[in-house]
């Protein structure tokens, strides 16, 4: 009995498939950060490629950046209200657009207690504690009183445990030579 070999095929994916995929994916990543104009060139590449629900995903993704290029930019007339725009933002998760405006706030206002306070409970908020710590620490250099508002702001909890958060909101009174006893009389 005569055995017939069949030779196996080899899987060749096309390339216009794999560019497709590529593009696709960098569309996404580029809208995930905001990055409206890159995103819609990306995107762009992929209506030309061979899968059709591809093709269709990316049309998706293609309207909402022109949905969000047609919005007219934001205008703050005052650091508070761009700073409690920062804030909506990272009160609803958008950590990334919140971060974007808290730092640019900064750049404006290097010095501003309540800036550099809200960039330490994103920072707190995801994940950067040292960051965080250094933060907060500059915003109570400034305003002394943050220290109390610190204390219960549930955005600091992943630092209830730190030592060093510890010390920050509670000083020992007398390690920076401002003891509330009065010195010793020496006679």
């Amino acid at each position: 009995m005569a055995q017939k070999t069949v030779a196996k095929k080899q899987v060749v994916e096309d390339p216009r498939h794999v560019q497709a995929m590529q593009s696709y994916e960098l569309g996404v990543r580029a809208l995930q950060e905001h990055k409206f104009e890159k995103a819609k060139g990306h995107l762009q590449k992929v209506l030309s490629g061979p899968n059709k629900s591809l093709v269709d995903r990316a049309m998706v993704h293609l309207v909402t950046c022109d949905q969000r290029l047609e919005r007219p930019a934001l205008q703050f007339k005052t650091v508070e209200e761009h700073f409690d725009y920062s804030i909506s933002l990272m009160n609803t998760g958008d950590y990334l657009a919140a971060r974007e405006h808290l730092e640019k706030l900064l750049k404006q206002q290097p010095k501003v207690d309540y800036v550099l306070y809200g960039l330490a409970a994103l920072n707190c908020l995801t994940g950067h504690v040292e960051d965080a710590l250094k933060t907060l620490d500059e915003a109570i250099r400034q305003n002394p009183a943050l220290r109390f508002q610190a204390r219960n702001d549930s955005d600091f909890q992943n630092l209830a445990e730190d030592p060093r958060f510890t010390e920050l909101l509670y000083p020992d009174p007398g390690a920076d030579g401002n003891s509330l006893e009065p010195e010793s009389n020496p006679y």
